[in-house]
C-alpha cells in the first residue's frame, strides 16, 4: 500500500504537540508493515538541513505552484528515515515556513498551509507517484481530501486514491475570511451558509476536509464518540454525525523502540518490568538535574504538557502550596504555553525551591527523564483526544493520575473502579 502522509509537524524536526510525535511514529509502524510511506511538510526556519543530514531534491528545483493569484517558488529536501523507512518530504519557502513558530497568528496563515498542500500533490505528480490513501492531518492539511476530489480530478494519477482525515483536536479548525477559499483553488460554490466549507461565517479547513474525506478517523474511540456531541464537538458535532460510519476512532500508539526504558539513551538507568528498583536511580537522577533534594519515601509528580487550558492544570491553582507544604510530594513540571500557566509555574518554583522545579520550554531529553524519574504522572485534561504521555508513563512505570476523557479513559484502567487491579487513577 502507498500512503502519502501530509502534516504540518513531524519528530525530531518540528513539534508542537503530540502530532508531531504520532507524524512520525504512525508512518516509521506502517513502512514496517511494508508499506510505501511519503510524508510532506514545511521546512520550518528551525530545520538545519545539515544536522538532520537532508538531501536537496535537484528534479524539483525552484517548482512552483498558485496559491490565489500568486505563483509561489518553492525547492524540497528530502530525508529516508532508516533502510526500510518513510521518505519524508520538507517543503522549502522561507517566505511562508521561517517564522518563530510552527503556527502564527500572521495574516497569510492560510497561504501557509495551502502551499504544503499543493506543494504535497506535486511532489506527487513530479515523481509519478500513486497514493492508495491520502492522509492529512488536522485543520493544516484537512484542505487536501477537497484538493484530491475537486482540483486534481483530472489527473488519473490519483483516480483510485482514496482520503482520511485524522481528528487530533477538533477544537483547532482553520478558519479563515472568505478569500482563502479562491486562494484555495477550489470551487467558489462550496461556501455559502450551511455549506460544505463554510463554519459561522467563515472558510473552515477543517470541515471542508470532514465533508470531502472519504474516511475519518479520530484519535481514540472515546473521543470518537464525544466529538459527535454538542458539548464536546467545537460547533463542528453536526457534521461528524451527518458523516455517521465514516467516522471511526483508532487508537493511537507510540514508538516503543523511542520509549523503551532498557535501552533510553536520554535516562541514567535503564530497567524494565524485572528491575524496577532501578527506577529510583533515575529519580535521584532527576532530581539532581533539576536542583530538589532527594528524600527517601517522598514521591516525584511529573508534568509535561502544553501550558493551555485544555490540560487542566488550572486545577492545582488552590491545591498546589498545601499539597508541597505538607511535605507530601515533589513537582516537576516540563512545558510553556498560557502566560498565567507559566507564571504559576514560576511562582511556585521561587516559593518551594526544594519541592518543585518548573523548566519552561520544552526538552526531549528531560521529558524522558520526567517519564524515568517521577513516580507519578499527571495528566488532569478537561477533554483529551488521546493524549501520549500517558502511554509513556504506562511504559516507564510511572503511574498516571488522568480525568476520564478521551483517550485517558482509553488507555488507563482505574484502579479503584478495577478492584485493584489497574494501571493508574
Amino acid at each position: 500500500m502507498r500512503i502519502c502522509f501530509v502534516t504540518s509537524e513531524v519528530v525530531p524536526f518540528a513539534k508542537a504537540g503530540g502530532l508531531g510525535d504520532v507524524s512520525r511514529a504512525l508512518p516509521v509502524a506502517l513502512a514496517r508493515l511494508g508499506c510505501s510511506v511519503k510524508i510532506v511538510m514545511p521546512l520550518y526556519g528551525s530545520i538545519n538541513t545539515v544536522d538532520h543530514g537532508l538531501v536537496f531534491a535537484e528534479e524539483l528545483y525552484e517548482s512552483s505552484v498558485y496559491v490565489g493569484d500568486s505563483l509561489v517558488t518553492f525547492n524540497v529536501w528530502y530525508l529516508k528515515l532508516g533502510p526500510t523507512g518513510p521518505e519524508v518530504y520538507f517543503v522549502d519557502c522561507p517566505h511562508y515556513y521561517h517564522r518563530s513558530g510552527v503556527y502564527t497568528n500572521d495574516a497569510d496563515e492560510d497561504e501557509r498551509f495551502i502551499l504544503l498542500q499543493k506543494a504535497a500533490f506535486l511532489i506527487m505528480q513530479r515523481y509519478g507517484w500513486s497514493p492508495d490513501i491520502l492522509h492529512a492531518n488536522d485543520w493544516p492539511t484537512a484542505l487536501a481530501p477537497a484538493m484530491l476530489r475537486e482540483s486534481y480530478a483530472w489527473d488519473g494519477l490519483f483516480a483510485d486514491t482514496a482520503s482520511v482525515l485524522t481528528i487530533h483536536n477538533v477544537g483547532y479548525q482553520g478558519l479563515f475570511d472568505q478569500s482563502a477559499v479562491y486562494k484555495s483553488g477550489l470551487p467558489q460554490d462550496g461556501f455559502h451558509p450551511g455549506g460544505p466549507m463554510e463554519h459561522n461565517g467563515a472558510f473552515s479547513f477543517l470541515k471542508t476536509g470532514l465533508m470531502y474525506s472519504d474516511a475519518i478517523t479520530a484519535v481514540s474511540p472515546t473521543y470518537a464518540k464525544e466529538i459527535c456531541t454538542p458539548e464536546n464537538g467545537a460547533g463542528l458535532d453536526h457534521v461528524l454525525r451527518m458523516r455517521g460510519e465514516r467516522v471511526i476512532g483508532i487508537l493511537n500508539g507510540i514508538d516503543l523502540e523511542e520509549w523503551n526504558p532498557s535501552r533510553d539513551s536520554y535516562i541514567h538507568a535503564h530497567y524494565d518490568a524485572d528491575s524496577l528498583e532501578r527506577k529510583e536511580e533515575n529519580k535521584i537522577a532527576l532530581l539532581t538535574t533539576c536542583g530538589l533534594p532527594y528524600q527517601q519515601g517522598v514521591p516525584v509528580i511529573g508534568i509535561v504538557s502544553r501550558l493551555v487550558g485544555q490540560k487542566g492544570l488550572g486545577l492545582l491553582f488552590p491545591i498546589l502550596s498545601p499539597l508541597v507544604e505538607s511535605q507530601a510530594v515533589q513537582v516537576v513540571m516540563l512545558g510553556s504555553g498560557q502566560q498565567d500557566l507559566e507564571e504559576f509555574f514560576r511562582s511556585a518554583q521561587a516559593a518551594y525551591p526544594d519541592r518543585v522545579h518548573a523548566h519552561i520550554g520544552y526538552s526531549e531529553a528531560l521529558a524522558h527523564q520526567i517519564e524515568a524519574g517521577a513516580d507519578m504522572f499527571l495528566m488532569p485534561s478537561l477533554y483529551e483526544p488521546c493524549g501520549l504521555n500517558q502511554m509513556y508513563s504506562l511504559r516507564y512505570g510511572t503511574v498516571p493520575v488522568v480525568r476520564k476523557t478521551g483517550g485517558l479513559a482509553d488507555t488507563v484502567v482505574d484502579h479503584d473502579e478495577s478492584g485493584g487491579h489497574g494501571t493508574g487513577f
